[in-house]
């Protein structure tokens, strides 16, 4: 199922003045090939192993002052500090890498991430090369830098990808725990408006999902569903603000139909369904635990297509955000985020409860 509005660019789409620009579907794909995926039902202890061999591989492609650069002490307070504005990072950045450090580098990737996924980040370095044609040179398609925090397969560990518009963020706390949240991507423009990608929507399909709901719910149900006849301008849930939440609102999936839920399934999708399988299925497994009838979606601001709006789904512990409210609504924030457990921090915490008892 190809990502939203994703067409293949090939070689002649590169720009010169860029380092080594997005690579084309193919090389992703080659990237991907490599990686033994499990079944659905693989344990992510399989996953765990697979993620910290292509690490160490990463790591071990670097000569030792990019290693200095990308290495950074698991308890440093830079693990936490992830955001998706344009600004000077730590790690190291894909303009430092060489060509084969590159491609370890989006095996890396490759280790938590399918095809989809894959073309979810390309798509948002596209955007920014798209940003760099309008604005100039500090729009840098390969200024996005790969952390690695603490020791590959010595647990906890973790690595992050993160630039203008992307961050993910992937920890492994402990022995059969790996957290691929915050995960935030953006897409300005949402739309491309003119260029060699007119019409490319990278987060096109969340949206149209969004609106087929709204579309499908009974006039009861969409005025539970809009919170605010605004839009939030922002997502809610942006760095240090998870507080700002409060309970969830707008209307439950249990109170929808077959066909309504489905839909929510669906939009759900655009974002866990970005994971490699094994990881997919145990993301998937999180959500049902949680008890996806206390689960709500909700809406604020316009309904007309081209105006600013805001949805999320909101769970217990699950969420998923979406703005599109700068740039005259089309300049979207969208973030999916696990408020127990970013950062691995519930098998974090049950981890460090262990060691103090021993």
């Amino acid at each position: 199922m190809p990502h939203d509005g994703w067409h293949p660019h090939d070689e002649s789409d590169r720009h010169h003045h860029h380092h080594h620009g997005p690579p084309t579907r193919r090389t992703v794909l080659a990237a991907a090939a490599l990686l033994p995926f499990g079944s659905a039902g693989a344990q992510t202890v399989d996953a765990a192993q697979r993620i910290a061999d292509v690490a160490n591989r990463f790591l071990l492609s670097l000569d030792d002052g990019q290693r200095r650069k990308a290495m950074i002490a698991f308890d440093s307070g830079n693990r936490l500090d992830w955001h998706y504005i344009p600004r000077s990072r730590s790690g190291l950045a894909l303009a430092e890498m060489r060509p084969g450090q590159a491609d370890a580098a989006r095996v890396l990737f490759a280790s938590v991430l399918n095809q989809r996924g894959l073309e979810l980040l390309e798509g948002v370095r596209l955007l920014e090369g798209v940003l760099r044609e309008q604005q100039g040179s500090f729009r840098d398609p390969d200024r996005y830098y790969v952390s690695v925090f603490g020791i590959p397969g010595r647990f906890p560990w973790g690595w992050r990808f993160e630039g203008h518009h992307l961050s993910l963020n992937v920890a492994l706390p402990a022995p059969g725990h790996v957290a691929v949240t915050p995960f935030f991507t953006g897409a300005n423009p949402a739309t491309v408006r003119d260029g060699p990608h007119r019409g490319f929507r990278l987060l096109g399909g969340s949206e149209d999902l969004a609106r087929q709901i709204m579309a499908g719910l009974t006039d009861r149900q969409r005025q539970a569903a809009i919170i605010a006849n605004r839009s939030f301008g922002e997502i809610v849930a942006s760095p240090q603000r998870e507080q700002d939440l409060g309970e969830p609102r707008g209307v439950l999936l249990g109170e929808m139909t077959g066909a309504q839920r489905t839909l929510v399934d669906a939009l759900m999708d655009r974002f866990l369904g970005t994971l490699a399988a094994d990881l997919m299925a145990a993301q998937k497994q999180r959500v049902m635990e949680q008890g996806l009838a206390a689960f709500r979606f909700a809406w604020a601001g316009s309904l007309t297509p081209g105006e600013a709006h805001y949805f999320r789904v909101h769970g217990p512990a699950t969420l998923i955000e979406h703005d599109n409210t700068q740039n005259g609504a089309n300049h979207i924030h969208a973030v999916w985020r696990d408020l127990a457990a970013d950062f691995g921090h519930d098998a974090l915490a049950d981890h460090y409860r262990q060691q103090k008892h021993r």
